[in-house]
């Protein structure tokens, strides 16, 4: 898998989705909770709003990244919503808003530039608000994360705290050093150097993003044929291997039917070039700081693109309540692991509960 998506995966899996997949179920299943469209700066903003039956549970804004989709979210939401059937108390009870990011699924499409995000996160407070919050958290992994880690930022009326499976703490001068290709310290820590490691040999697989970042309106070929999407689509560092597994049928975290699920979501809603977009309009680092001072809970996935140390997480989010490393799981922690992912959020925000 050195140069790319092997052919006999791409092959197996067109055959799969041609005569087997069921996209109804998936449809079935995202209709089942509550979908709305409102216009929030010119723009239509999809979301999902599953308000739960208990009484003071804590509002959540869940988003989530490329090349991922609700879609990818779904199993998160009856445990979230009604925890006492998914081995929770009712003191554990969210109301969860999942947006569709602009450019992605059922939301609008910019037409102009602009919709990086530092804007995707005002536009979430502009919709927590509408929807009568005053009292709220944030999660996020992959372009959630850093949407998530903006908005806790911008520190808007009502954001009491966040999550993230991302987590944005890498010193600026060791991300400088990892990007250059230069020499370390000779002193680091045994988790800090393998953090290194990780994001060294990450920054070496990442010609996705920087081609979306440059020239995403050239990739007409994946608005033109469903093979080509999904093989874009697929061919992620950290997850590649494990979705070849499930496509080949055997028992992985995530199934093939559940990877066409949101491989078909962006064919139908033709979102393939119009969510690359978001690479072009991004303006901020990835994995360093942004200036959190507002509490922040982290989640530590074993098969992240890197693992954050907690020295650096405590440096980089002064509020930190909650740091944990978890037995299983990767980059879209809530689609590959929504037991774990659901109680690292309960774990997370029990604190700020009031």
């Amino acid at each position: 898998m050195s140069q790319g998506v092997p052919l006999a995966t791409v092959e197996k899996l067109a055959r799969y989705w041609a005569h087997d997949h069921d996209w109804r179920k998936c449809e079935a299943r995202i209709n089942a909770f509550p979908n709305f469209i409102t216009e929030v700066d010119g723009l239509d903003i999809h979301f999902i709003h599953a308000r739960s039956t208990h009484e003071n549970a804590l509002p959540i804004i869940i988003t989530h990244g490329w090349p991922y989709s609700v879609a990818a979210l779904l199993e998160i939401i009856e445990p979230l919503t009604n925890p006492t059937a998914h081995g929770g108390t009712a003191a554990d009870a969210f109301h969860v808003v999942i947006p569709s990011i602009p450019g992605y699924g059922y939301s609008g499409k910019p037409a102009s530039t602009g919709w990086g995000p530092d804007r995707i996160a005002r536009a979430w407070a502009v919709l927590m608000n509408r929807l009568g919050y005053t009292r709220y958290v944030a999660q996020g992994g992959d372009w959630g994360a850093i949407i998530t880690d903006l908005m806790a930022v911008q520190a808007p009326p009502g954001l009491i705290g966040m999550h993230t499976n991302m987590a944005a703490v890498v010193p600026p001068e060791i991300d400088r050093l990892l990007w250059a290709g230069g020499p370390l310290p000779s002193d680091l820590s045994a988790d800090v150097k393998l953090a290194c490691d990780m994001l060294a040999a990450a920054y070496k697989n990442v010609h996705y993003a920087l081609y979306m970042a440059s020239r995403p309106q050239t990739l007409y070929a994946i608005a033109d044929s469903p093979v080509s999407l999904a093989a874009w689509m697929i061919d992620f560092p950290c997850s590649l291997d494990m979705i070849a597994r499930s496509i080949d049928g055997l028992p992985e975290s995530l199934t093939r039917d559940v990877v066409l699920d949101n491989c078909t979501l962006y064919w139908l809603t033709n979102t393939g070039v119009s969510s690359s977009r978001l690479y072009r309009e991004n303006t901020f680092n990835y994995f360093t700081p942004k200036g959190v001072t507002i509490p922040v809970a982290v989640s530590v996935f074993p098969e992240e693109l890197y693992l954050p140390p907690r020295s650096w997480a405590e440096k980089a989010y002064p509020k930190l309540v909650h740091f944990n490393t978890v037995a299983r799981g990767g980059h879209c922690a809530a689609w590959e692991r929504p037991e774990i992912f659901t109680d690292e959020l309960r774990a997370g925000f029990r604190s700020l509960r009031g």
